[in-house]
């Protein structure tokens, strides 16, 4: 028993000077938290278009004659959405450079 104290006595000191490991094992967490962000991101966009989709073809169902018009409207909303989309992309691309 004594023999074990005097054990850990001596090798306390050298185990407590040495350098932590998180220099040796660092994890770039922006890479991963830029993952998970663009696929938030992405599905956010998915639902997005096929609501806007679907409420756009019910729509043409309902009234053919505002079709134009409604045309214009799905297309600028498409758009907006997949900007989103990009400018995440964007972002995360500058980021994790």
């Amino acid at each position: 028993m004594l023999l074990a104290l005097l054990a850990v006595c001596l090798m306390a000191p050298a185990a407590f000077a040495q350098e932590s490991s998180a220099a040796v094992h660092a994890t770039n967490w922006v890479a991963i938290t830029s993952g998970f962000a663009m696929a938030v991101a992405s599905a956010g966009c998915g639902y997005a278009q096929a609501k806007a989709t679907s409420s756009a073809c019910e729509s043409f169902a309902r009234n053919p004659g505002a079709a134009p018009a409604i045309r214009f409207a799905i297309l600028l909303a498409l758009v907006l959405i997949e900007s989103m989309a990009l400018y995440t992309f964007a972002i995360i691309f500058l980021k994790v450079k």
